[in-house]
């Protein structure tokens, strides 16, 4: 759910949907991952859905703001180290820069002051550091209640500060409290992109599956991904 937005744009514009029933070499667990998308969609569509609408709106655009800020903020801790891992320690330097001067002037990170400042936004994670390294991504994933992923994918993000912020924290209120707010503010921001997935897919699986691997393809490769031989 995460990455709706792009994914629509990306496949609207690539054209990269596949046809219904079509063989791909990169999903030979189709018929898995139809299912764990079925189901997906059906608690989005009964929970999470109506939730963020509500969410969406009833509270006011600067708060919304904040709290997207506020986990803004946390993901560049691991985009930092990612892109240190990756050998770009001037934007790990800068990632982690983000962090440090957004945290402190922009009050736990409430308010974006260092884009302004030039301290451009990065997106890295350990799945795309492995990626990197030459670890393949290996076949599609579909993981239930996260959504798409690949078997390289899927396990790295455990791995990431930007998904495990909350561990640390012991008092299981708080925690669950941060976790729900993270998704909720991430499913309302989502709710435009709907409209586009409805209207330009056959199958919304198939147009889901080829536009997110694509679009990690060119995550993992900073926009400038190898020609496919295969494709060719």
């Amino acid at each position: 759910m995460r990455t709706l937005v792009a994914i629509a744009a990306l496949a609207v514009v690539s054209g990269c949907a596949a046809l219904p029933g079509e063989k791909h070499r990169e999903d030979p667990w189709e018929r898995y991952n139809r299912a764990a998308y079925a189901f997906n969609d059906k608690i989005d569509d009964q929970f999470l859905k109506p939730v963020a609408q509500t969410y969406q709106d009833g509270t006011p655009d600067f708060f919304r703001e904040g709290v997207a800020n506020f986990f803004n903020n946390l993901q560049d801790v691991g985009t930092g180290l990612n892109n240190i891992l990756q050998g770009k320690v001037a934007e790990g330097a800068s990632d982690l820069g983000r962090f440090a001067f957004n945290s402190v002037v922009g009050i736990g990170g409430l308010w974006d002051v260092a884009t302004p400042l030039g301290l451009e936004k990065h997106n890295e994670d350990f799945g795309q550091t492995l990626g990197w390294w030459g670890v393949p991504p290996g076949p599609y994933f579909v993981i239930p209640f996260l959504g798409p992923s690949t078997l390289r994918d899927a396990p790295a993000r455990w791995v990431d500060p930007s998904f495990a912020y909350n561990r640390g924290i012991d008092d299981l209120a708080v925690r669950n409290s941060l976790f729900g707010l993270d998704l909720l503010r991430t499913r309302a921001e989502l709710l435009k992109a709907e409209k586009v997935l409805d209207e330009a897919a056959l199958d919304k699986y198939t147009f889901t599956r080829d536009a997110w691997l694509q679009r990690r393809r060119n995550h993992v490769y900073d926009g400038r991904p190898p020609k496919d031989p295969e494709d060719e």
